[in-house]
């Protein structure tokens, strides 16, 4: 099991940080092949920089080096796994902290966990998750109604008309996730455009910024950046203020107010929920959208199973489990983009992988997006084939990258279920076509997006 969050990417810097500020300087590798550091002080940092982003650097360390591989970030060696067969074999014995959080909240200057032990931040772990399950349950039908909001616009629109998935994608997750994180106060477009800006402010510096130190030499993009956060910390906690005073208990910063979070825990957590919450959900609805474009056989077969499950019923959160193929469209639609291609753990005790030696107190860092292309665990790792998952050693496999079951963080099961809704309504009145001519170009970051807006034509079923 993968107890840690499978979204850190840059936030990998943030750990590097804590590492190298608690623990002194060592020049021991443990024999692992890998790159020697072309600076002193920096490592291999340029070469990462020169790569473009860290999974593209991971792609070519593990090409050159084999699935276990270490270079160097400043004065400290760092592994990385690139295959699932070594990642099996990776202990990870601290199963209670969650690493994406850990790194996002250090990131944000905020405290992980409630500062008692592992015990607390266990229960703080489960407040978070049962908070998102439950605004789920009380918010379903809102949910449907945003998605058939969208989808009645796309109906609308002459079958020539390109549609902009990206911009349309990302205004169906902003106004779902704010309005079940933080109530009726977001269905004001105003706010929403508001709560957008700051997010893309703080959103595009987690997504570069950090990797190069850019941020810090350039003092108005960091006055940008703290201004977004201010501002975003100061409406998190208006919002928490006035729902606890209206006493409502039906989105999630209700269900956290009804534990014995403090104010300042509720807004940390507000923040975390709304700020990955957006980007995961729109980047997944996305993608999927993208890859059946390129396949009618698979939008065919996705529309008999709703058909047979739905009817001409709207879905409901009782019969998405019974969606098993739009599950495996899904799970196929990360695996393919890569949604999320970087893990990072502080090795807490020595630790061995094949016959390497892993030190104690070692960055190990999960190249997901290395492993979810690796053509030793999947056939036809580019192609995108759903029915991949209907072998039990492939949903497996997925399972330890910690993709799906209760491996899944608890925002990329809020962002499945949105996905669900948006193909279940979409796909049994609409078909979607790709531009001719049009080439996809991914941003490998945090989350995997797309460098430029993905153009697409619907048709209405007949």
């Amino acid at each position: 099991m993968l107890d840690f969050a499978i979204f850190a990417v840059t936030f990998v810097i943030i750990l590097v940080g804590a590492v190298l500020y608690l623990y002194p300087s060592s020049r021991r590798a443990s024999g692992i092949p890998g790159l020697n550091p072309t600076d002193e002080k920096d490592g291999n940092l340029q070469d990462i920089v020169n790569r473009g982003s860290l999974h593209e650097f991971l792609v070519s360390l593990h090409q050159e080096f084999g699935p276990v591989a270490s270079f160097w970030f400043g004065g400290r060696p760092v592994v990385s796994l690139g295959s699932v067969h070594q990642l099996r074999q990776h202990i990870n014995p601290n199963r209670t902290t969650d690493s994406f959080e850990t790194m996002l909240k250090s990131l944000l200057g905020y405290q992980s966990g409630m500062g008692g032990g592992a015990t607390e931040t266990l229960m703080r772990k489960k407040v978070y998750e049962s908070a998102i399950n439950n605004t789920l349950k009380s918010n379903f039908p809102l949910m449907l109604k945003l998605v058939e909001e969208l989808v009645g616009k796309w109906r609308s629109f002459p079958e020539a008309q390109h549609t902009p998935l990206c911009a349309h994608l990302l205004g169906l997750a902003m106004k779902t996730v704010t309005q079940l994180a933080l109530g009726e106060r977001f269905r004001d477009d105003a706010e929403v455009i508001c709560f957008r800006k700051n997010h893309d402010a703080l959103w595009s510096e987690i997504g570069k910024g950090y990797l190069d130190g850019s941020l810090e030499k350039s003092s108005s993009r960091k006055g940008h950046y703290e201004k977004a956060l201010s501002e975003m910390e100061s409406m998190l906690l208006s919002v928490a203020r006035e729902r606890k005073a209206q006493r409502k208990q039906t989105v999630f910063v209700d269900a956290l107010l009804q534990s014995s979070l403090t104010e300042r825990q509720i807004m940390e957590d507000c923040m975390v929920f709304t700020l990955a919450g957006c980007v995961i959900t729109a980047n997944l609805c996305t993608w999927a959208l993208r890859f059946l474009t390129t396949s009618e056989e698979v939008q065919d077969k996705l529309y008999q199973e709703l058909e047979e499950v739905l009817g001409s019923d709207p879905v409901s959160l009782d019969k998405v489990p019974q969606l098993r193929y739009c599950q495996q469209v899904l799970n196929e639609t990360v695996r393919t983009a890569k949604l999320t291609p970087i893990a990072a753990r502080l090795q807490e005790v020595e630790g061995k992988v094949d016959q390497h030696v892993i030190p104690k107190e070692t960055l190990v860092i999960y190249a997901l997006g290395v492993m979810l292309q690796d053509s030793d665990t999947w056939s036809a790792p580019y192609r995108f084939d759903p029915d991949r998952f209907e072998e039990d050693s492939v949903r497996k496999s997925f399972c330890l990258l910690g993709f799906s079951g209760n491996q899944a963080c608890p925002e990329l099961r809020f962002a499945y279920t949105v996905a669900a809704v948006l193909l279940s309504t979409l796909v049994r009145q609409l078909k979607f076509h790709q531009l001719k001519g049009q080439v996809m170009e991914v941003r490998s970051e945090l989350v995997s997006t797309p460098k430029d807006e993905t153009w697409i034509t619907v048709s209405r079923r007949s």
